[in-house]
């Protein structure tokens, strides 16, 4: 029986709820769900390198051994032999994370919610690079921050700025390799100041690292959280390196702030799945990621020097672009007069997506940026998308 209801309710949402905003990048992925579309606009990782049969060996393993555990309720922290891996993994450089710094979350975009969620009061400023990942500005706009954008270049944030503008601040959030959205790595001499910057002027600052293990050189960057534990709070998932299907991240912070972010997460969803830490332990336990790794680092380096090629042909003179060492990304800067959200809509019609890059900025974006990701298209298809982008931005000139 249905009733009728004579008076529909009015629905009164709360205030937070007017900063809740679409990503960008998830209404374009619509779109780009027709095959015949070239898309540069998902942050997807390659399935190609999606590890199948080991990730079904140990889901059999884990159910035929331990099934009652896995299918149980688990603790909020998270599973402890996954939780002391990923502590050793960082200890380095003389220093000792505990597995009680590590906070299991379901993926990365949990965490930066419940650092949002601790962190930041209505009016709290936080800083950001320019541009930044429009998954964390979407993540901490739901608390209303004043969103400070720091100063930038091809080798990350610069101290300077920070010092500047961070007296007071919350946080500063930072993705210093391989950057999303556009591709730079912070370099090593920038790490030790922005460290020491942090530190002197009392803002933690929060190293986002989803991309690190995949440098194309294999070539390991220095860790901030190790240069000072009880300064930095350190972000990784598991999306990059094995499956985001799985959606397993983890925050590593001070035992103060570890403790807050985990009584956040109760109230939020109780618990990671056990199931799935108990599995991928079991993947990673004995090595494998030193194998599976490489295998992923020669895929995307691939691609991206084929993307690098294509837009050395097809691309105008007048514009220009970063040149990733790893990674997923690559960061185009057109000329000022054309607006790339105008570029995309003519860009569809020829069946090729990119993401635009202003959405990325807190403040004062940028129109005549873009980018492109390359890891999940072919190179014989990178070469035809990008002559296709090429045409329409030579057009325009």
């Amino acid at each position: 029986m249905t009733i009728e209801n004579p008076n529909p309710i009015q629905w009164r949402f709360a205030a937070r709820a007017e900063q809740l905003q679409s990503s960008f990048i998830r209404e374009i992925l619509k779109i780009t769900q027709q095959p015949e579309i070239i898309s540069f606009a998902g942050g997807l990782p390659s399935p190609a390198t999606f590890p199948i049969d080991a990730m079904k060996q140990a889901f059999d393993k884990v159910l035929s051994t331990q099934g009652k555990v896995a299918l149980q309720y688990g603790p909020t922290d998270g599973y402890t032999p996954l939780r002391q891996w990923i502590a050793d993994s960082l200890s380095q450089g003389g220093a000792r994370i505990k597995a009680e710094q590590v906070l299991m979350t379901s993926g990365s975009q949990q965490a930066l919610d419940l650092l949002g969620k601790v962190l930041i009061d209505e009016g709290s400023r936080v800083l950001v690079e320019t541009p930044s990942y429009l998954g964390a500005l979407q993540a901490f706009s739901v608390y209303r921050p004043e969103f400070v954008s720091v100063a930038t270049d091809n080798d990350g944030v610069l101290p300077e700025s920070v010092a500047a503008v961070g007296t007071g601040a919350r946080m500063l959030y930072a993705l210093p390799n391989f950057q999303n959205p556009t591709g730079r790595t912070l370099s090593a001499q920038r790490r030790i100041e922005l460290v020491e910057t942090c530190a002197r002027i009392g803002v933690p600052l929060i190293e986002d690292d989803p991309y690190g293990a995949l440098s194309y050189k294999g070539q390991p960057q220095a860790k901030m959280v190790a240069m000072n534990p009880d300064g930095v709070i350190y972000m990784g998932s598991f999306s990059k390196v094995l499956t985001p299907g799985i959606r397993l991240g983890y925050v590593v912070a001070p035992l103060p702030l570890a403790r807050c972010l985990e009584l956040a997460k109760q109230a939020a969803d109780l618990h990671t799945s056990q199931l799935t830490q108990m599995v991928v332990h079991e993947v990673i336990k004995d090595g494998f990621l030193d194998s599976h790794i490489p295998t992923i680092r020669t895929l995307y380096s691939n691609q991206c020097q084929a993307m690098l090629d294509a837009l050395t042909e097809f691309f105008p003179a007048q514009v220009s672009w970063t040149k990733p060492e790893g990674g997923m990304f690559i960061w185009v800067t057109l000329p000022k007069h054309i607006d790339a959200m105008v570029l995309l809509e003519e860009s569809l019609k020829e069946k090729v997506a990119f993401v635009p890059g202003a959405p990325f900025y807190a403040n004062a974006a940028e129109t005549n940026t873009l980018r492109l990701s390359f890891v999940t298209v072919p190179p014989e298809k990178i070469r035809t998308g990008i002559a296709r982008l090429g045409k329409l931005i030579a057009a325009k000139m």
